[in-house]
């Protein structure tokens, strides 16, 4: 179900960084910090590659 893969991943991904953002990775198991930790990075590989794509206006 490639057609929807973005669209139902982003409000799990937004709450992923509230619980992140209001709770920090101490808060987490060392699994569920492990896997924050990856998902921090694929982030970041994320906004590298495409960062070009984004644009001015971020949308």
């Amino acid at each position: 179900m490639s057609y929807c893969r973005f669209e139902n991943t982003f409000p799990d991904l937004q709450d992923c960084f509230k619980a992140l953002s209001n709770e920090g990775l101490e808060s987490l198991s060392e699994t569920e910090k492990k896997y924050a930790l990856k998902l921090i990075k694929v982030c970041r590989d994320l906004t590298d590659d495409f960062e070009d794509e984004m644009g001015t206006n971020g949308n």
